[in-house]
C-alpha cells in the first residue's frame, strides 16, 4: 500500500485475519500506518526509482491517497505490477477538472462547473450560472483541479475579487455553482477485478468547517428510492471508470429532492469507517477483498442505526483518562485511534456506535468524540 496514513493502517488491521503479508511506502516512520506495518519502506511516492524499487515482489499496489503521479502507475502498470484501482480509474480522482468532463460524457448528475483561467473568466462564468443565491449569479466554489482535500483548495468567492487566491497555485481551476443543498450525503461501493460488486447503504456526512465531523448510517428519512438511485449511480460510475477497490462517491441532495455527485475518492473513506462497526464486512476487508479479486463480503448492517463521530486533536495530549470515562460511561462504544501526535484540529481517531434508537446513538457518538477531544468534560 502506497502512504502511511489512518486509511493504510485500518486497511492493515483487515488483512490480518486473511494472513495478508502487507508492505507500506511511508514518508515517515512516524506516520499512522508505518507504527504498525511491519514491513515498511520510508520513501518519496513520487520519485518514479523509489515506488519501482517498492512495487518489486508485490502482488498488487493498492493507495491511502490518490495523489502518486499519474504517469509514475502507468509506468508499474507497464512493468507488468497490478495498480488497484489502476491509473485510468484514478486519474479521475487525482483531477476534478477530469472528473467532471468524464461524469459528463457518461450523463452522471453534476453541480454546473467549468473550467475558468482568471479572476475575470470567474465572474463570466458567474453570470452563465443565471441568478443563482445573488442576482450576479455569486457566490461560486472554486477548486484547484488537484491536491485538494478536507476543505483545502476549494474556495467560497462572491466576487470576481476574492477570485485571486486559487490562481496562484499555478493549477487549472475548476468553477462551480454553489449548490442549495438540504444535506451531504456518500454512496460506498467495493468493486473487484471480475466485476462483482456490493453497495453500502447510502449515509448522512455532516461537515463542520470542511472537515467531515459525524456519519450517520442509513441516511435518516431518506426517501427509500432516492438511495436507490444514489447506490446504482456510484455502482454504475465505478463500473464505467473501470474502478477496483473501495469508491466514495459524495453526493448533494438538494433542496427539490435530486442528487449531484460533489467528489470521488478511490481509497477507503470517512464516509465509510463506520462500516467497522456496523456492517458485515467493513469498507476496509472489503477493500482487501477486491484488490486480491477475493469475493466480496456482505455490506449490510448489523445495527438500525451507526453513528460515526471524528474526533480532532484539542487540549488531551494523554487520551488514558479519557478512556477511562468514555469506556466507562459507554461499554459498547468503539473507539479507534490513529497513533498520531494531537494537535489542535487534527483528525486524530474517530468513535462508532450503535443501536435501535438514533438520538441515543448520535449522542454517544457526539459526547465520546467531544470528550476525547477536550471539548466535553463531564
Amino acid at each position: 500500500m502506497v502512504g502511511g496514513g489512518q486509511l493504510a493502517r485500518m486497511t492493515h488491521e483487515a488483512g490480518i485475519p486473511l494472513g495478508i503479508r502487507f508492505k507500506l511506502l511511508s514518508d515517515t516512520p512516524q506516520d499512522s500506518a508505518a507504527q504498525v506495518v511491519g514491513d515498511v519502506v520510508i520513501g518519496d511516492y513520487r520519485d518514479l526509482d523509489t515506488l519501482r524499487a517498492f512495487a518489486r515482489g508485490c502482488d498488487v499496489i493498492t493507495f491511502d491517497h490518490e495523489h502518486v503521479p499519474t504517469e509514475h502507475l502507468r509506468a508499474l502498470e507497464a512493468d507488468g505490477i497490478p495498480v488497484r484501482p489502476g491509473p485510468d480509474a484514478l486519474v479521475h480522482a487525482q483531477d476534478k477538472g477530469v472528473m467532471r468532463a468524464k461524469l459528463d460524457a457518461i450523463g452522471v448528475p453534476c453541480p454546473r462547473h467549468r473550467i475558468v483561467s482568471d479572476p475575470a473568466d470567474v465572474e463570466r462564468f458567474a453570470a452563465e450560472l443565471g441568478g443563482g443565491q445573488a442576482p450576479d449569479g455569486f457566490p461560486v466554489i472554486l477548486k484547484t483541479v488537484r491536491g485538494g482535500y478536507d476543505g483545502k483548495g476549494v474556495w467560497v468567492v462572491r466576487s470576481s475579487k476574492e477570485a485571486a487566491e486559487p490562481f496562484r497555485a499555478g493549477v487549472p481551476v475548476l468553477a462551480e455553482e454553489k449548490v442549495d443543498f438540504a444535506r451531504e450525503l456518500a454512496a460506498n461501493i467495493v468493486r473487484s477485478p471480475h466485476g462483482q460488486a456490493v453497495a453500502y447503504p447510502v449515509v448522512e456526512s455532516i461537515q463542520v468547517d470542511g472537515v467531515c465531523d459525524t456519519v450517520i448510517a442509513p441516511a435518516p428519512d431518506l426517501d427509500e428510492e432516492l438511495a436507490g438511485q444514489a447506490q446504482q449511480l456510484a455502482l454504475r460510475i465505478a463500473q464505467e471508470l473501470g474502478v477496483v477497490g473501495h469508491l466514495a462517491v459524495e453526493l448533494f441532495e438538494t433542496a427539490d429532492g435530486r442528487i449531484l455527485v460533489n467528489e470521488l475518492a478511490m481509497r477507503p473513506h470517512n464516509s465509510g469507517h463506520w462500516t467497522q462497526d456496523g456492517a458485515i464486512t467493513s469498507q476496509f476487508a472489503n477493500h482487501v477483498r477486491a484488490v486480491l479479486d477475493l469475493p466480496l463480503g456482505d455490506p449490510r448492517p448489523r445495527a438500525p442505526w451507526t453513528v460515526m463521530a471524528n474526533v480532532l486533536g484539542g487540549d488531551y495530549p494523554d487520551m488514558y483518562y479519557a478512556y477511562l470515562h468514555c469506556m466507562a460511561r459507554d461499554p459498547q462504544l468503539k473507539i479507534h485511534m490513529y497513533g498520531k501526535d494531537v494537535k489542535p484540529g487534527r483528525k486524530v481517531g474517530h468513535v462508532n456506535t450503535y443501536g435501535d434508537d438514533l438520538a441515543d446513538v448520535r449522542e454517544r457518538a457526539a459526547h465520546a468524540a467531544g470528550y476525547l477531544r477536550g471539548t466535553i468534560t463531564e
